[in-house]
């Protein structure tokens, strides 16, 4: 079992966001469903038998989803990154996770899903161009991402003068 596993507090869409998820990523799996009853109902105001926490890992990474109720709320300060070797896989994952999502928060490849989830899908690529040593490269680099939505490696890599 990992030491620290990350924990989304949802209104009431944990379970379906749960199974989302893990129909993205590779090697992912829901876990156990633990739901509601009635002993508590004036505390938590969850519909008996509406899924409480749900357990799921994302390519062997383990989250826990809570339905908590409109208490919290998702924010840009905390989000995902998602490493990809391949525009294929940039392309998959920025479809499939902004699919019904805030499209005006889309920039720099970070986006919010339809539940309001961040999530920065970013080609392993971009660190060694943003940190190339030659300034006037690494420059042009972040001038071109400032401009992106969805990232574009092709696009970095030109911008480099790679």
């Amino acid at each position: 079992m990992q030491k620290i596993t990350p924990f989304l507090w949802f209104d009431s869409q944990a379970e379906e966001a749960a199974k989302l998820y893990v129909s993205i990523f590779k090697n992912s799996k829901l876990g156990q469903v633990s739901r509601y009853g009635k002993e508590g109902y004036e505390v938590h105001k969850q519909p008996e038998g509406r899924a409480m926490t749900v357990q799921f890992e994302l390519d062997g990474q383990a989250f826990t989803a809570l339905n908590g109720g409109p208490v919290f709320k998702f924010n840009e300060s905390v989000s995902f990154q998602v490493h990809c070797d391949t525009q294929q896989e940039v392309d998959h994952y920025w479809n499939a996770l902004s699919a019904g999502g805030d499209s005006k928060a889309q920039q720099c490849g970070w986006l919010k899903d339809k539940y309001g989830l961040s999530w920065q899908i970013v080609p392993n690529v971009l660190g060694k161009l943003l940190g190339d040593p030659d300034p006037v490269k690494s420059g042009r680099v972040m001038q071109a991402m400032l401009k992106m939505k969805k990232l574009d490696i092709a696009e970095l890599q030109r911008a480099h003068g790679s």
